[in-house]
């Protein structure tokens, strides 16, 4: 058994440790997490050689990193939700109506860039801040609201599209996807946009704000914060954060659908979950979701690259969030009693 000095401090043995071992382990539990599943995909694409000479390469790598964008903007927006103990279930539609609206609006008119892509994520705030009035002051439950919200915004683009979207793809969108002497634009985005989320989240009044509101809701309305602000303006960043991915998957497919958001509900929840943040609310980062989107990204492609069925990539992501809440079960526990000691609260 170690033994501790009377006078107190380390262990006698353990002198040096920090040093042994090394910068990695002083890093912050959320870093050293989003660090591990960046490393994971790396490793994953490397180990995907073995399949073929086109796996494991820059260019695949490239090609994943490209892909997981749509997933990274998704996420940011569900994981500022998650941070205050709620789930956004709109999502899809969300990303569906963004999409719909640049092919309509946007279309072949590079002009159309300027004040359509602004106009579409006001509208996707717009109606993100209606989810949030619905959970903040009407007091609906985070789940039902946004999935009424869900239901009814995919009732709205099917009736305005007539289930055919029509439109045109937009040259200025698709020039974010093209490969360039300097690289290609959406990866410098996607740097550009993990870090100012991180910032947004950790070095700004609102981000304190939203972390300790998802820590303990009762001190936040003891405290005298803007709760339903806060929640309402979450809420509206996760709505222009889904229409933003509509947009951009816009500029990269050449075209839409009414399905275009679909298959990135689950996934977005995914990656906010194996990203380390607690289901609870009050933990993790954006770094953390980003590594979950690209881990998820580089598990799906390989997944596809195999010829394995479509359905084998929602099993994966459910897989990842089973495991995930089998490993935090006191947060789920902590989740459960919260949801109902809220619903008993006066507001």
């Amino acid at each position: 058994m170690t033994q501790v000095p009377l006078t107190g401090g380390r262990p006698a043995d353990t002198r040096g440790s920090d040093a042994a071992r090394g910068w990695f382990s002083r890093l912050d539990r959320d870093v050293r997490t989003a660090i591990g599943l960046f490393a994971i995909s790396f490793a994953l694409i490397a180990a995907s050689r073995v399949l073929g000479p086109n796996f494991g390469s820059l260019a695949q790598m490239k090609a994943i990193l490209v892909i997981s964008s749509f997933l990274m903007v998704v996420a940011f927006g569900q994981q500022m939700v998650i941070l205050l103990g709620g789930l956004d279930l709109s999502v899809a539609s969300m990303m569906t109506l963004g999409g719909v609206l640049a092919f309509k609006w946007v279309g072949g008119a590079d002009s159309a860039v300027a004040w359509g892509v602004p106009a579409i994520l006001l509208i996707t705030a717009a109606l993100g801040a209606c989810s949030g009035v619905g959970v903040s002051l009407i007091r609906i439950p985070p789940f039902i609201m946004t999935l009424a919200m869900g239901v009814i915004l995919y009732g709205v683009t099917l009736g305005f599209t007539q289930g055919t979207p029509t439109g045109q793809p937009s040259a200025a969108l698709s020039a974010l996807f093209a490969s360039t002497p300097l690289g290609t634009p959406i990866l410098y985005l996607m740097v550009l946009g993990t870090a100012a989320g991180c910032f947004l989240q950790m070095r700004t009044s609102f981000g304190r704000k939203l972390y300790a509101l998802g820590t303990n809701p009762t001190a936040a309305y003891v405290a005298a914060l803007p709760v339903h602000r806060l929640t309402i303006a979450t809420y509206a960043i996760s709505g222009a954060s889904a229409g933003l991915a509509g947009i951009l998957m816009l500029g990269y497919v050449r075209g839409v659908t009414l399905t275009l958001g679909q298959s990135y509900l689950l996934p977005s929840v995914a990656a906010v979950v194996i990203g380390g943040t607690s289901i609870v609310g009050g933990r993790g980062i954006y770094l953390g979701a980003a590594a979950g989107a690209v881990l998820l990204t580089t598990l799906s492609t390989i997944v596809s690259s195999l010829g394995i069925a479509e359905g084998w990539r929602t099993i994966i992501y459910g897989v990842v969030i089973f495991v995930a809440l089998v490993l935090l079960r006191d947060d789920l526990t902590l989740l459960i009693k919260r949801s109902v000691s809220s619903s008993r609260r006066e507001p």
